[in-house]
């Protein structure tokens, strides 16, 4: 069906007594037209045969009946009568003749009224094409019966037994292949069933495509045959369309070599756009942050590291030194004007979005922050595969809002999808996991994932393979406290535990280096405070949803807008509104450079702001405890300077 009023195809395909003709004919129904108006009619579907492509002309060997009916919506451009019969709104047959079809503008996605009938055409044939090629009697036959059992048109496949490569009923629309890419992938954990809901929501040139899989082909065959751009925008799936027809349109834009992203890291001072060059990209590792004790961290989290060269180096192993080049891709549950909730989290209340992180943020968010220790296992996949996962997020980077489930569409089972979509690899279909440990576990166990990296953990941590908690680094400034100090704490957990104020008590005791060891353990406490402190902000404020107005604090206010205001983050489709569709082109690049600046700006206003204020937010026991904490800072810094200063050394900042 042609979206905005164009209907379904009618009626049951023909399998039976088809005649042989010589390709693909349109046959105009001239009864009432005036010359004029025929050969305006006959210029239009001539246009249209000669846009498809000759492999699907010439396999579609019959009869399509075209005509102009006034029976149909207004707003609708034509209407599939039947398997072979295709009618044209007679609204638009005046505006065609008189050619001012070409230069009225629709404001739909293909501009003038003419090239939307244009597309209408091609949109049907396409159907019709989808739905019909020649078949051996048995053939018919085993369809026939399959047909009686799955009578719903537009459902994904067919009963097993009707699946094998010569018995699928469509030619398109049940290509695994393209139900990967158009967002229906296999669910994980249920063994070659498709997913039924479709995430890829924005950025498209129009969502009638996710109704179905038989509309997301032929949207997509419009665009394929009528956009140059669209080798640009969707590049994987013009890739498809073109290797299943084995020709593609002589008409088409020049791509730019780069990806654009926004980085989501938490430095608001800096630029958040981005462009990612595929072929900078040395590898992609399997990046496990290991499980703790929280509820929902407990099997650890899922995401994919990008090793980028920098700027002029050669692909190789030395890239993995460019640490400051690298990315991370994450899924997460974007938390917007809701209080994180488990519950939540189990009814998929939270979109689930790739983020696109620097890596050396990843890195302290976990080791510094959580206490959480990172892996980065090299997965192993070709170069074409490198290529196709790193085009693929971005396309879904910048078109994927999903839910997120804690059990059943967590971080581990998008990147799983996004890896089988990505790279196409065949060692990926049968391959399952809700877990993001466990992902790892079957990955190394199909030969995807190079574990050895592990093994010597020295060698680990230099390499980059390894990224240590640092509370193995706590503990061990623990024990210079312990050797130099009467303290009767045992580990660094209690030493931590205590009140800031009765840590305090040791610090004029303490020598120079036992000095150095305290200050890091009171920057990893007050960090701590403030981690306890976020959580409690959110727990207490961004679910108060039945407070009025005038009783809404300033901070309140602040930490909401902060919110709303970073969800384009995550959305970056946000900054460019309703124009266009897949990645954005060079056409964007100058709003996307002046919207991301300046909501980037508001950020690091907002930033300001809410320092100022989250105070009032905080219960007074955290806010006692993190003032004293930072007096603490305050007071052994002076203390570690004048004894530096004794012992003839320069004087510390």
């Amino acid at each position: 069906m042609r979206r905005l009023g164009v209907w379904l195809l009618a009626g049951a395909l023909a399998l039976v007594g088809t005649p042989v003709l010589a390709g693909l004919r349109l046959e105009l129904h001239a009864d009432g037209l005036t010359a004029a108006q025929r050969q305006a009619s006959q210029t239009l579907l001539d246009e249209a045969i000669r846009a498809l492509p000759p492999s699907l002309v010439q396999r579609l060997d019959r009869k399509v009946d075209v005509g102009w009916s006034s029976d149909m919506p207004v707003n609708a451009y034509g209407q599939a009568a039947g398997p072979y019969q295709l009618y044209l709104n007679t609204r638009l047959l005046t505006p065609l003749t008189d050619g001012s079809a070409a230069t009225e503008q629709t404001g739909r996605p293909h501009g003038t009224v003419r090239r939307e009938l244009l597309a209408t055409v091609v949109h049907e044939l396409t159907h019709v094409y989808d739905r019909a090629r020649l078949w051996s009697p048995a053939e018919r036959a085993l369809i026939l019966q399959c047909t009686r059992r799955s009578s719903t048109l537009g459902k994904i496949g067919l009963p097993d037994h009707c699946r094998g490569e010569t018995e699928r009923r469509f030619t398109l629309s049940d290509d695994p292949r393209l139900l990967d890419l158009a967002g229906w992938p296999q669910y994980v954990g249920r063994r070659g069933e498709r997913e039924e809901h479709n995430g890829q929501v924005v950025r498209s040139p129009d969502l009638y495509e996710i109704s179905s899989p038989l509309e997301f082909v032929a949207v997509n065959m419009e665009y394929f045959l009528l956009d140059p751009a669209y080798a640009c925008r969707r590049p994987a799936l013009y890739a498809w369309y073109k290797e299943h027809f084995g020709w593609a349109p002589s008409a088409k834009a020049e791509c730019p070599a780069f990806y654009p992203y926004l980085n989501a890291g938490n430095d608001f001072g800096r630029e958040p756009l981005g462009k990612l060059d595929p072929e900078r990209v040395y590898a992609v590792d399997y990046l496990l942050a290991e499980a703790n004790q929280n509820w929902v961290s407990r099997w650890g989290h899922s995401m994919l590291r990008l090793v980028i060269c920098k700027p002029g180096r050669p692909r190789g192993p030395d890239c993995r030194l460019d640490l400051d080049q690298h990315l991370v891709l994450s899924y997460r549950a974007f938390v917007g004007d809701v209080q994180l909730s488990s519950w939540d989290g189990l009814m998929g209340a939270y979109p689930s979005r790739l983020f696109v992180l620097p890596l050396a943020q990843v890195i302290d968010e976990y080791t510094k922050t959580e206490l959480r220790s990172l892996a980065s296992v090299p997965i192993t996949l070709s170069r074409p595969e490198i290529e196709g996962l790193v085009q693929h997020a971005a396309q879904m980077h910048w078109s994927y809002d999903g839910n997120y489930y804690f059990l059943s569409n967590n971080c581990a089972v998008e990147n799983l999808k996004l890896l089988r979509s990505g790279t196409h690899n065949p060692k990926l279909v049968g391959l399952d996991s809700i877990l993001p440990n466990g992902l790892l576990e079957v990955l190394k166990g199909r030969g995807l994932a190079d574990t050895s990296v592990l093994d010597d953990p020295k060698e680990a941590l230099r390499l980059g393979y390894r990224f240590d908690s640092y509370r193995d680094r706590y503990q061990a400034m623990f024990e210079v406290l312990a050797k130099n100090l009467p303290i009767t704490q045992t580990t660094v957990e209690d030493w931590l535990s205590q009140p800031a104020e009765e840590r305090r008590q040791w610090f004029a005791k303490a020598d120079l280096r036992t000095s150095a060891a305290i200050l890091l353990l009171e920057q990893a406490s007050l960090r701590r405070q403030l981690l306890v402190a976020q959580d409690e902000v959110k727990q207490r404020y961004l679910g108060a949803r039945d407070q009025h107005k005038g009783s809404v604090s300033n901070a309140t206010r602040t930490l909401q807008e902060l919110l709303a205001s970073s969800g384009f983050l995550s959305r970056p489709a946000e900054l460019l509104g309703s124009d266009g569709y897949g990645l954005p082109q060079a056409g964007e690049w100058t709003r996307l450079e002046a919207e991301s600046s300046q909501r980037q700006k508001q950020l690091k206003r907002l930033t300001g702001d809410l320092d100022k204020e989250v105070r009032a937010l905080l219960e007074p026991e955290r806010a006692r405890e993190i003032a004293a904490n930072e007096a603490n800072l305050k007071q052994v810094g002076e203390h570690l300077r004048t004894l530096h200063k004794a012992a003839g050394g320069l004087q510390l900042p």
